[in-house]
């Protein structure tokens, strides 16, 4: 093997950085990095280089290969910080409506939705109301297709693996039958308003007439 140990700049003075080049093997060209502090430690990854020096140099954007300070990387660590931090907003959002409540005009509480039993939920909270602000959501601010979390590890770890734009419940599949089934609840509370309405406008043109009959007999 070849050893070359030259000084490194970025780091406190008598810092020493030696790379390795590999003279045989599969392996041969490559080369090894690795640096010494002044007492003649040695440390091969950048975790312990960052553990042994604390605080007093800021590594974030130490390239541990070429011995460097790269500002553009620190930029990059920056951008990814923010899109992590976006990401985690996101997260779980919907735990922040649990135990609300939707009422009428008259403050009495409404009744929650029968979600299909092929509905499961994914995530902290298992609730189904839970699941239906989460779907409701996503059908109303998304025109993607809703087919739910289709990663199996988001069961086991759901703060990496969920996929944030879709919502927190198990991959499903929507078939003919569900859509046959779904119309007919449709066709059902349709018929339903028709003959609600068409006995309300009966019963006003009742009322009309018998207000009518009462003032001429007056």
């Amino acid at each position: 093997m070849e050893r070359k140990r030259t000084d490194c700049p970025a780091l406190p003075t008598g810092w020493k950085k030696e790379e390795v080049i590999r003279k045989s093997g599969l392996s041969a060209g490559k080369s090894d990095v690795y640096y010494y502090s002044p007492s003649g430690k040695k440390f091969r990854s950048k975790p312990q280089l960052s553990r042994y020096l604390g605080n007093t140099v800021d590594l974030g954007c130490f390239d541990f290969r070429t011995g460097k300070m790269m500002p553009g990387k620190m930029q990059k660590n920056k951008q990814r910080l923010r899109h992590d931090q976006l990401i985690l907003a996101k997260l779980f959002w919907e735990r922040r409506l649990k135990g609300l409540r939707s009422s009428d005009v008259t403050e009495e509480v409404l009744r929650s939705m029968d979600l299909p039993k092929g509905l499961q939920s994914v995530g902290p909270d298992t609730s189904d109301d839970t699941l239906l602000s989460a779907i409701a959501s996503a059908l109303h601010m998304s025109s993607a297709p809703i087919t739910g979390q289709t990663s199996v590890a988001a069961e086991k770890n759901p703060a990496i693996w969920l996929n944030v734009s879709q919502p927190l419940c198990k991959a499903f599949t929507v078939t003919d039958e569900h859509i046959r089934e779904q119309e007919l609840k449709v066709y059902q509370a349709r018929r339903s308003l028709e003959e609600a309405l068409m006995a309300d406008s009966l019963a006003r043109a009742a009322e009309n007439t018998r207000e009518l009959l009462e003032g001429k007999r007056a």
